[in-house]
């Protein structure tokens, strides 16, 4: 069994590292892709959005089965069905099998990010929490990278169907070794609820409501912007940039970017965490203590996005690929500097026995309402405009996410209304 936090930290977000090499090696080969499988740019934002569709749809089912239960199983179910399908996406010969293998993947994906996170919760110390989420969060910038630059080269030399087989294999082997996992003791709902009766009492959470909204707007941006930001580079720079080094590069201040900014955003949650005052042990999850630590949080997002949406707007409009690409270092520590508090505030909104079923229903909102739809809807906007008019979408929804972060003074002064449900303890 693995029992040291650490070991069981640093798998999950080994695990968590493939599943977004697989997100960015799709958008590395989506140009040659597009070209063989003759997709308009509608079409490949629809196949963003297959992969959505199973990723959104199942998670709340894996994070109520996980409020009740053990979680290892589900995780290793998820990453086995994820790895599979991403070999499968590779094969596949035409449009609508590649579609359908992007469903599939999204649905063993929808276990492991739901479910993860509260994982390390549960094993990290009160004050090291924030710094362990975001050590799991970096795997996305990480991930991201490596996917784009992975992508790029294997693309460039291989063809874009080698592409899909780097992370699908080792996914396999990995998923097994979280049934080694000890979980650690946490409180489960002890009643029966059904799935839509839990969600509706996580809606009726203001705060929990608001940092799922603005996640809503993060995520649709990021999201487009992830999937097209390779093609944009090679529309906008032909004459400087192929498909290896336009992934190489972009990888690579994301990566850097990325990296610092989720670290400044772990630290700064912890730091801010602990100029607080502490809620009383055993206080319920709408104390006022638990509300300011939640504010806290969101307000690190929105200084976050608040930054980084001017200089995104500003990166469209430079001359050549090396202002762009500094520029989007910058971006991107204001982005990822949001990741571990947005979810470390995820699930201090909640009661802790239903902050599973929290983060299933965060990942369901911001899919449904954020990029399950954003990568179609930008690609029909890069059929009909003109590129930078068509990609100034996304620092306009950066600042919208960042006004609807901001703390609002009255939600801490508003208990909430949501019951505490019955709860027992179990390993």
């Amino acid at each position: 069994m693995i029992r040291d936090r650490r070991a069981i930290l640093a798998l999950l977000t080994g695990l968590n590292f493939l599943n977004f090499i697989d997100r960015a090696v799709f958008a590395a080969v989506l140009k040659p892709m597009s070209r063989e499988l003759s997709l308009s740019n509608f079409e490949g934002g629809l196949l963003n959005t297959a992969f959505l569709i199973g990723y959104f749809a199942t998670s709340p089912w894996f994070g109520a089965r996980a409020d009740k239960g053990a979680r290892k199983g589900l995780i290793a179910l998820g990453i086995g069905i994820w790895s599979l399908a991403t070999i499968g996406s590779g094969l596949a010969t035409g449009f609508w099998s590649l579609l359908a293998a992007r469903v599939v993947v999204g649905v063993g994906e929808a276990s492991f990010a739901a479910l993860a996170p509260t994982i390390i919760d549960d094993l990290a110390p009160p004050d090291r929490k924030g710094k362990a989420l975001a050590v799991f969060y970096l795997a996305i910038p990480l991930g991201f990278a490596l996917g784009y630059m992975l992508g790029g080269t294997i693309g460039n030399h291989w063809g874009w169907r080698a592409a899909f087989f780097v992370p699908g294999g080792p996914g396999v082997v990995i998923a097994l070794s979280c049934l080694l996992i000890a979980e650690p003791a946490r409180k489960l709902a002890e009643v029966e609820i059904r799935l839509i009766e839990g969600l509706r009492e996580l809606v009726e959470i203001p705060l929990f409501r608001r940092a799922v909204l603005g996640y809503c707007a993060y995520t649709g941006a990021l999201g487009a912007f992830s999937v097209w930001a390779p093609k944009f580079l090679l529309d906008q720079f032909p004459a400087q940039l192929n498909l290896e080094t336009a992934n190489f590069w972009f990888g690579l201040v994301l990566l850097a970017g990325g990296a610092v900014g989720t670290f400044i955003g772990g630290r700064w949650a912890d730091r801010s965490l602990r100029d607080l005052s502490p809620a009383a042990p055993g206080a319920p999850y709408d104390a006022p203590e638990h509300k300011t630590q939640v504010n806290a949080l969101l307000r690190i997002c929105a200084l976050g996005m608040a930054i980084a949406a001017p200089v995104a707007a500003l990166g469209l409009f430079v001359p050549g690929p090396l202002a762009f690409f500094i520029i989007s270092f910058l971006v991107n520590i204001g982005l990822f500097a949001s990741t571990s508090p947005v979810n470390a505030a995820f699930l201090r909104a909640v009661p802790v026995e239903r902050r599973a079923s929290a983060m299933a229903a965060s990942i369901f909102a911001i899919h449904a309402f954020g990029d399950l739809w954003s990568a179609a809807v930008l690609g029909l906007l890069l059929d009909v405009l003109v590129l930078r008019v068509a990609m100034m979408s996304l620092p306009l929804t950066f600042a919208w996410a960042a006004y609807i972060w901001w703390p609002r003074r009255r939600e801490a002064a508003v208990p909430g209304s949501v019951p505490q449900a019955r709860v027992h303890t179990a390993t």
